[in-house]
């Protein structure tokens, strides 16, 4: 299939376009970033988001759409000015990809929109499925206006995946990049209580199932993109020290992360026990299922 992915220049945009060459497709990618690097093979094309721009005629005759689009949400302190960048940079690009999506005569027949399992909201040990109702707080309304853009594109006949992400694991950055630094040097620990669930996933199975959407066109609507076998905050630390060979002994109380963060503080200690129902209901068979041989693969050294 010829594949078109908007905000394909970070680690999940990479890996997924090095799967889809992988698997024989042709990879259009659209960013921001002239200078950012693609998989070989990959064709760039660049956009500022909005819907003016020669990329709108890249569409016509593509099979496949990935929007990937949008700031990090753990990047900076949620300030007003921020939430307003972390929402026009999701509800923004996505807008105009389905106007664009509206004008093409050959349309793809699929779109294939990130999300996050942030849209359950903090719920504690209650099991999380595509068909839990929506959370409370800002992420849960960030990530209903962004699928709730996306979600127009079944106006125009195209099949639309909401892919719902959790923890997304890749040596190549991300948030275990980020919490690699302290535990190497001995400070690394688990986070408030340890007990909230963590919602997690390998680069592998997070492609992996998104490739399966692209192709498998019994996938439709919100599709949880987490491991099937969660962990707490507790276990996933003490598997992150061990595959380490470094002690994670050093707990970070909640009060303070609380302090430190302030609402953003909900992104490490929030608990979702989200399961991927929609994804092994389709047949997809996950590579790393298991949180201790995910982390090992993917600090194994080269």
């Amino acid at each position: 299939m010829k594949a078109l992915i908007a905000g394909g220049s970070g680690f999940i945009g990479h890996a997924l376009a090095a799967g889809l060459l992988g698997a024989g497709h042709t990879v259009l990618v659209l960013s921001r970033s002239a200078s950012s690097p693609l998989p070989a093979g990959a064709s760039r094309l660049l956009w500022d988001g909005r819907a003016e721009g020669a990329w709108r005629g890249s569409l016509e005759g593509t099979d496949a759409v990935v929007n990937l689009c949008g700031e990090g949400v753990a990047d900076a302190p949620w300030t007003a000015p921020r939430r307003r960048v972390l929402i026009d940079s999701r509800v923004g690009p996505t807008n105009a990809l389905v106007s664009a999506l509206s004008l093409a005569k050959l349309k793809p027949k699929v779109l294939v929109n990130a999300s996050a399992v942030g849209c359950y909201g903090d719920r504690g040990a209650e099991p999380l499925t595509e068909e839990t109702s929506r959370g409370r707080g800002f992420l849960a309304d960030l990530c209903a206006l962004w699928e709730e853009e996306a979600s127009k594109a079944q106006a125009l006949g195209i099949r639309v995946v909401l892919a719902r992400i959790g923890v997304a694991l890749s040596a190549r950055g991300g948030a275990l990049g980020r919490m690699l630094l302290p535990f190497k040097l001995g400070l690394g620990g688990r986070l408030g209580p340890g007990t909230q669930w963590f919602p997690w996933i390998h680069i592998d199975d997070l492609t992996g199932i998104i490739l399966a959407a692209l192709e498998n066109p019994a996938l439709r609507g919100p599709v949880n993109a987490v491991s099937p076998e969660p962990v707490t905050n507790a276990r996933f630390t003490a598997a992150l020290g061990k595959a380490l060979r470094r002690p994670a002994l050093f707990p970070v109380p909640g009060f303070a992360l609380r302090l430190l963060l302030g609402e953003m503080s909900e992104l490490l200690l929030g608990s979702q026990r989200v399961e991927p129902r929609a994804a092994l209901a389709a047949g997809y068979r996950f590579r790393h299922p298991a949180v201790e041989e995910a982390l090992t693969d993917l600090l194994r050294t080269p």
